[in-house]
């Protein structure tokens, strides 16, 4: 009786572990909580300035209270490779634009960041100025989330040679010069042949970038969580080329025979790449998502709407 007494108690024990984990892991929802503490062990914060007086200045202040738990990346002259291994996170205290460069400049490595507002829209931004002292001081408790927002990798061969291999957060476009005729591109889905944009331009864009250049051309904003891929044409030819979203696990393959010689890729509005009617490109889905600091207060759908001024009476 002692040893089954014995073995029912190991067994309550264990059970009572069990019962104990799995409600911690209740308390942690699709593991981002995880992620959080998984940085803590980093202490330093990098910081990211765009050039602007107001930016430099809060950048002096967060410098003079952080002191050595804070350090200044310069991504102008400097590469991923060059950023410290101890970093908890990257601030950028810009506009979108700065957050993009950034975003770039990091490649594949695995550092979260958290944008500061200090542009015009500042959809990427997840707190402003005036409560940047805050913000940070919440980061350095451990209190928020991180959320993993999806890139593209795009790939560009001529002649079967790749020139070009990056990963964007917004999107990739395709874009005439301005006297130029239509741009001719024939999109293939999964090898499938779809149909020829004939447009001013086609936007390749991520549900992050729904709501920059290919919300300004017609397209459909995508919350972030959704996974997929947004084709916008920009000015159609035909009016039934209608904006397209399509699964994130699509592989798009896109023909510019046709074009006109002076086509432009732009990558995130950062950088911009001559095009020849040969060129082929390839998207799909980057293996390498950003993660982005934001915290629990912080509604996706409430940033929208006093981005874009969205007003109008409760039902």
């Amino acid at each position: 009786m002692t040893l089954v007494k014995k073995n029912v108690e190991t067994v309550a024990g264990k059970l009572d572990k069990l019962l104990k984990l799995s409600h911690k892991a209740l308390r942690i929802p699709n593991g981002r909580q995880w992620e959080a503490e998984e940085f803590m062990d980093k202490k330093r914060i990098g910081l990211v300035i765009k050039n602007d007086a107001k930016a430099e200045k809060k950048a002096e202040e967060l410098k003079a209270n952080l002191g050595d738990k804070c350090v200044v990346i310069d991504v102008q002259n400097s590469q991923s490779s060059d950023i410290p291994d101890d970093l908890l996170c990257m601030v950028v205290l810009g506009g979108d634009g700065t957050f993009l460069s950034v975003a770039r400049f990091i490649e594949n490595r695995d550092i979260p960041l958290m944008g500061v507002k200090f542009g015009e829209v500042g959809f990427l931004a997840e707190t402003t100025e005036d409560n940047l002292s805050a913000a940070i001081n919440t980061v350095l408790e451990g209190n928020y989330v991180i959320k993993k927002r999806s890139r593209l990798d795009i790939k560009v061969f001529r002649d079967k040679e790749l020139i070009i291999d990056v990963d964007v957060l917004n999107d990739a476009v395709i874009n005439k010069s301005a006297l130029s005729r239509l741009a001719s591109c024939a999109v293939y889905i999964d090898s499938a042949y779809l149909t020829t944009y004939r447009a001013d331009g086609l936007i390749m864009a991520t549900p992050t970038g729904s709501t920059a250049y290919s919300l300004a051309a017609g397209g459909p904003v995508v919350h972030p969580a959704v996974p997929s891929i947004i084709l916008t044409p920009i000015c159609p030819f035909t009016l039934t080329n209608r904006p397209l979203i399509i699964p994130d696990s699509t592989n798009i393959e896109i023909h510019l025979e046709g074009s006109p010689e002076d086509m432009i890729l732009t990558l995130d509005g950062q950088e911009g790449f001559e095009m020849d009617p040969g060129d082929k490109i390839f998207i799909k889905k980057s293996r390498n998502d950003i993660k982005m600091i934001t915290f629990e207060d912080q509604s996706y759908f409430k940033i929208l709407k006093t981005r874009l001024k969205w007003s109008g009476g409760r039902s």
